[in-house]
């Protein structure tokens, strides 16, 4: 009995991480779709500007795969929307032929900090943060 007990007690918060990340997803989509991006996309920004800095303004891929939450072929195709889009520009690695670099162009650059606020004040709303929205 008490073992079932504590299968029901993690099932119980799994469902609940799971209703937390569905309703942040829909909140920041909702937030962003104005902008024509979605949660995903934004991430993939937010993750460039953050890996860029370190890396010299460009991440491999590979890289990001782990990082967000899509498989590698899903996030190949918000890659290639985002480069259709003007706001990241993909170049092969020289080191590594497989590897792909993907870079924010300035207008990608200029998205990101534009829409950000908005992004973390969806996060805000959606989680609970009472202190407000901080860049």
């Amino acid at each position: 009995m008490g073992a079932r007990t504590a299968g029901a007690r993690l099932e119980e918060r799994w469902r609940d991480i799971l209703s937390v990340h569905a309703r942040t997803m829909c909140e920041i989509d909702r937030a962003l779709h104005p902008h024509g991006l979605g949660a995903s996309d934004f991430e993939v920004l937010d993750l460039l500007v953050a890996e860029g800095a370190e890396a010299g303004d460009r991440c491999r891929v590979q890289n990001l795969v782990g990082r967000v939450h899509l498989s590698q072929s899903a996030l190949s195709r918000l890659i290639a929307r985002l480069e259709k889009d003007g706001l990241v520009q993909r170049s092969m690695c020289a080191e590594d032929r497989r590897g792909v670099y993907v870079t924010l162009t300035p207008r990608g650059r200029d998205l990101h900090a534009e829409i950000l606020p908005l992004q973390r004040a969806a996060l805000a709303r959606a989680l609970g943060d009472d202190e407000g929205p901080r860049p």
